[in-house]
């Protein structure tokens, strides 16, 4: 106890004495000194007492897996402009290699009585990870909405942007200009909305008579997509479908170095249109996912949620947008023809 008391009081720049009125609920303590301290106690991960907790912040969680792809970053900026709206406090988890892991931070959120938490590009979407801590979440009945496809066992809300859509777009574009041979450089095998990509695009080439489409799966980086980009290239594609923007750069590295250009040789389509993707050598033609709707109903879904309200639990599917730039072109016997 006198640890928390020293503890709190450094924080907020009061005495001890201070901050014990405010915690047995004593007057004498200004309301911007009290809610420093009750704050103080939040960040420093004292639980506060019972009889203030009815006072706490409304804090929700917002778990993502990296900061790396700028398409993360814009769904933070999104999603916690929109809880701040409806009085909420997102509390921001990013996972890096070596450091907290999902299940860490789900420990950590619980530890601070979060309201509700929203996932973006997690372990839901790989049938191949541990998913004991969403279950323990759907245990807890605590209020959680996943952005995104999501493995079928878990129950929560989720939306998504149509991965059938998204595909037939890229893909009719690039049909369009005599692309015949056509890549696709999608996530790991494991990873759901890969899976929906991969199927929709055989879908499609089946229902047109293209050639089998070549396929290579990469982890989310623009190193492993370079690296998965040289299988394509041997198998002799004109054009290569990405699943995200970042492989999408690494294909157009991986063509540049095989003394190939962009879209002379190979067209390359990318997927998310994520921050600079207009001023990228060449820029880049890629399928846009709605974020900002997409982010501000999986906020309302959650606030709902946390207001005892039942929400469906069908999947929200936005409509993509294909964003034509100077990354595709005629394919080659097409241009020369």
């Amino acid at each position: 106890m006198s640890r928390r008391l020293a503890d709190v009081a450094a924080k907020v720049g009061v005495s001890e004495a201070t901050v014990s009125r405010v915690l047995n609920g004593k007057p004498g303590v200004s309301p911007a000194t009290r809610d420093a301290v009750l704050t103080a106690l939040d960040v420093l991960g004292y639980e506060r007492p019972t009889k203030l907790r009815g006072d706490r912040p409304r804090l929700v969680g917002l778990v993502l897996p990296e900061l790396a792809n700028p398409i993360f970053p814009a769904f933070a900026e999104v999603v916690g402009g929109a809880l701040a709206q409806q009085g909420f406090t997102p509390v921001l988890c990013t996972r890096t290699a070596g450091g907290i892991s999902e299940a860490e931070y789900i420990d950590l959120l619980l530890g601070q009585q979060v309201s509700g938490v929203i996932f973006a590009g997690g372990f839901y979407a790989e049938r191949d990870a541990d998913h004991a801590h969403y279950e323990r979440l759907e245990a807890l009945n605590l209020p959680v909405v996943l952005i995104n496809a999501s493995i079928e066992s878990l129950d929560f809300p989720h939306v998504s942007c149509d991965d059938l859509v998204a595909t037939q777009q890229a893909l009719e574009h690039l049909v369009s200009m005599g692309h015949e041979r056509i890549g696709l450089l999608l996530g790991p095998e494991d990873h759901v909305p890969s899976e929906r990509k991969l199927a929709a695009a055989r879908g499609f080439s089946e229902r047109h008579g293209l050639a089998p489409l070549e396929v290579a799966h990469s982890q989310y980086s623009l190193e492993s997509g370079q690296a998965a980009t040289n299988r394509l290239l041997e198998a002799g594609v004109t054009a290569i479908l990405c699943a995200s923007d970042p492989l999408a750069l690494g294909a157009i590295r991986a063509v540049r170095r095989a003394g190939l250009e962009v879209p002379r040789d190979v067209s390359v389509v990318g997927y998310d249109d994520s921050a600079l993707m207009n001023s990228t050598d060449p820029a880049l033609t890629t399928v846009r996912q709605p974020i900002d709707a997409m982010g501000r109903a999986a906020v309302d879904l959650l606030a709902n949620m946390i207001a005892g309200g039942s929400v469906s639990r069908d999947e929200l599917l936005f409509e993509p947008e294909l964003v034509v730039r100077r990354s595709t072109a005629a394919a080659p016997r097409a241009a020369s023809a």
